[in-house]
């Protein structure tokens, strides 16, 4: 299995309901490197998993949905707790979504998987695995 994956950051701000999560009831920021690999079985004709400056790019444009936001404050959140990992899944379905739709171009037609994670802290993160 072949895989490539991009970088990029997100920063937002959120409140978690529940008393398993003590102060972090409170709203607080979180500032997150983001990971997106893309991973396929067999090279495509030009020896690439998918194009790095385009899966790059896609992340950039999935990641500015969400950048900067209290996620308190958005309606398609509301009453859910935003978790890292919850967060993971989102920004990997996104992505997808993307991919589906034809944002990258031919690349995607071959990959068979997506991963998305995100490091919380340099002791921390959590991942969201999916087939593509």
């Amino acid at each position: 299995m072949f895989s490539v994956t991009v970088r990029d950051h997100l920063m937002i701000a959120h409140s978690f309901r529940g008393e398993s999560f003590g102060p972090a009831q409170r709203l607080h920021g979180a500032t997150y490197l983001v990971d997106a690999t893309f991973r396929r079985a067999e090279l495509d004709a030009d020896n690439l998993v998918v194009d790095i400056a385009f899966a790059a790019s896609e992340l950039s444009v999935v990641i500015a949905e969400l950048n900067y936001r209290n996620l308190d404050d958005v309606p398609e959140f509301a009453g859910i707790n935003t978790s890292t990992e919850f967060l993971a899944k989102v920004v990997a379905d996104r992505l997808a979504d993307r991919m589906g739709s034809g944002a990258l171009d031919e690349g995607p037609l071959g990959l068979s998987g997506l991963s998305v994670t995100l490091h919380e802290s340099h002791v921390a993160w959590a991942r969201y695995e999916r087939d593509l």
